[in-house]
């Protein structure tokens, strides 16, 4: 007779510290750019991990924003890849702000820029970086790549100016989902 499995001895999250205006509810979607629509959510409440650094990446694969001149749609993959601190995104959340850039103009480098600006106010990171690849207008693709390094975080830094100094358009991004050059 097999055994039966013990309940972990890890404790289980507090549903207390949670978002609560995305977070198993529906909500109407917005096309209009709303940074307001990103969540936070503690990382690692209450528990004790082997590691002491987390690399976390979320990858949108249809982003979609206007081009501020014609108005036409720029598509785009936007890789996000973070150290966090002591919050998380909550992917729920980033994918409503993400799809919130639907409706608005900016130029490719602007909305890395932005998606970067707006999710170190919500989460305050370690270290962040933003890397878009958007889409050939014109036979020129944009691939803006955009770092943060929580300030007196001598890690982060040392990690944002090694990046930095090695980085060749689409290194950073998954290798499936990479794009030739």
């Amino acid at each position: 007779m097999p055994k039966k499995s013990k309940p972990s001895d890890a404790p289980v999250r507090d549903a207390g510290g949670l978002p609560h205006a995305t977070l198993g509810k529906r909500r109407q979607a917005e096309y209009t750019y709303n940074p307001k629509l990103l969540e936070a959510i503690p990382f690692g409440v209450g528990r004790t991990f082997a590691v002491d650094h987390t690399w976390v990446s979320n990858n949108c694969l249809r982003f979609t924003a206007l081009c501020p001149v014609t108005n036409s749609p720029d598509w785009a993959d936007i890789y996000l890849n973070y150290i966090p601190d002591a919050h998380l995104v909550e992917s729920k959340s980033l994918k409503e702000y993400l799809q919130s850039f639907r409706m608005h103009g900016d130029f490719h480098e602007d909305v890395c820029r932005t998606v970067c600006d707006d999710l170190v106010a919500c989460m305050k990171p370690r270290y962040l970086e933003v890397i878009g690849h958007f889409d050939s207008r014109g036979s020129i693709a944009i691939w803006p790549y955009v770092q943060y390094a929580k300030p007196g975080d001598a890690g982060a830094r040392m990690l944002l100016e090694h990046r930095r100094l090695n980085y060749v358009p689409g290194a950073y991004a998954p290798q499936q989902y990479q794009r030739s050059i």
